[in-house]
């Protein structure tokens, strides 16, 4: 029983929907930029990927609103984008029932600081009722179900930055099992607030020093020193392929396997020798039945850091030979949204697998040695690939491994796929690429 991908809800610092998304990633618009006059992390960050504010009673209404959290707010809409986008009303289109809702992410923790600020300024008084349903790490699940009247599996998976890519892999696990015709997943997060950010940079693990913010983010640039943090949301709709196709939708890609797996070596670090990240694709590769000569690209991990990029491209390496696949990292341009970066990256791949155009890595001016590899650079490459790999790798080990497949029908096949796949929405990317 296979699942396919047949909406999308993104909500990044390089664009929010499909094609503004896309669009950004295969042009080089960067989404990062110093934090404004007031931002609540400006002393705290030299660079972030920042998301316009959001009125809460856009989305709620009532005394909640003053601690319903940025996570909460953005899974809220990037869900009814993402279901929009799959043409999906539950009730009409999936039984209530028969419809899931996994997001991931840390929750609402910049919220609960602000609490906790307030509690020790103005005592017991100042904190909020609504608390707890504003922050916990199951609201945004909780809530989008509560919205769209979604009466089937839900939960909150947590599992650092290899979250959002885990909740895709467990949504394909409930359709595979039958439980599920149609499953809402992928992550939503919003670390920028001071304590998250001093954490980090305390740590050394941020992009320090740059003049300007938007080449800051340099994976597997040897000038590279640190990941950039970045706060948004994305969500998939995946739907077993034959309760899409009696809808009449073909869906952008399907994701044909998975691999989860821990390193358990450190808290904090990878396996300098990558084979936690290796076993983790092979993994996936074999749950779609693929061997590593049917992968025509990578999406990576790749945040920026010394250790992480050359450990990944190390189990490249392993499982694809030296420079065996072409490699990018799309978080040049919308830095780390933690949890959310492997959904926001598997969209990515879907649409590249779709749109035959691998977006590249920017900002690669001079590749590290140590991170060998076919990294696709300054420029989109076009490609006939079936198949693809993204990969996400969090604190504590966590590895998460997706394996998509181009679905064989053009999504211009679809009932909405007419809005969508014109050649309009990538003239400047096909040009660059096809004269590189």
């Amino acid at each position: 029983m296979s699942a396919v991908v047949t909406g999308m809800g993104l909500f990044t610092p390089a664009g929010r929907g499909v094609e503004e998304t896309f669009t950004a990633l295969t042009t080089g618009r960067s989404g990062l930029r110093r934090p404004p006059e007031g931002h609540p992390a400006r002393d705290s960050l030299e660079v972030a990927g920042i998301l316009p504010e959001i009125d809460p009673r856009s989305v709620a209404s009532g005394p909640e609103t003053k601690v319903l959290d940025r996570v909460v707010l953005l899974a809220l809409l990037t869900a009814a984008e993402a279901l929009a986008d799959a043409g999906i009303e539950v009730g009409r289109d999936v039984d209530p029932e028969r419809i899931g809702v996994i997001v991931g992410g840390v929750g609402g923790m910049s919220t609960l600081e602000s609490q906790v600020l307030a509690r020790a300024a103005r005592g017991r008084a100042a904190v909020s009722p609504y608390l707890l349903t504003g922050i916990l790490p199951n609201m945004p699940s909780a809530r989008i179900a509560i919205a769209h009247g979604i009466r089937g599996y839900s939960s909150a998976v947590g599992t650092a930055c290899a979250s959002g890519a885990q909740a895709v892999a467990d949504g394909v696990r409930l359709i595979r099992a039958g439980e599920a015709d149609v499953v809402v997943c992928g992550a939503s997060e919003a670390p920028l607030f001071p304590t998250f950010a001093d954490t980090f940079g305390n740590a050394r693990a941020l992009a320090r020093g740059w003049d300007e913010p938007t080449e800051a983010s340099r994976p597997f640039d040897k000038r590279r020193n640190g990941f950039v943090l970045a706060e948004g949301a994305a969500l998939l709709v995946l739907e077993r392929a034959e309760h899409a196709a009696a809808r009449g939708v073909a869906g952008y890609a399907e994701v044909a396997g998975y691999g989860v797996n821990t390193d358990a070596h450190h808290p904090t670090a990878p396996r300098p020798d990558g084979a936690g990240a290796a076993a983790c694709m092979r993994r996936a590769l074999a749950g779609g039945g693929v061997t590593p000569a049917d992968v025509g690209y990578v999406n990576a991990h790749g945040t920026g850091t010394k250790l992480g990029d050359i450990a990944e491209t190390t189990a490249l390496a392993a499982v694809f030979g030296a420079g065996g696949v072409p490699v990018s990292s799309t978080k040049a341009l919308t830095g780390h949204l933690l949890g959310a970066s492997g959904v926001l990256e598997a969209a990515a791949t879907a649409l590249a697998l779709g749109r035959g155009l691998l977006p590249p890595t920017y900002h690669l001016d001079d590749p590290d040695p140590d991170c060998e590899a076919d990294h696709v650079r300054a420029a989109p490459r076009v490609t006939r690939a079936d198949h693809a790999l993204t990969n996400s790798f969090g604190f504590g080990g966590q590895n998460v491994s997706l394996l998509l497949r181009r679905v064989s029908a053009d999504r211009s096949g679809s009932r909405r796929g007419d809005r969508r796949a014109g050649p309009e929405w990538s003239a400047p990317a096909r040009r660059a690429a096809e004269t590189n």
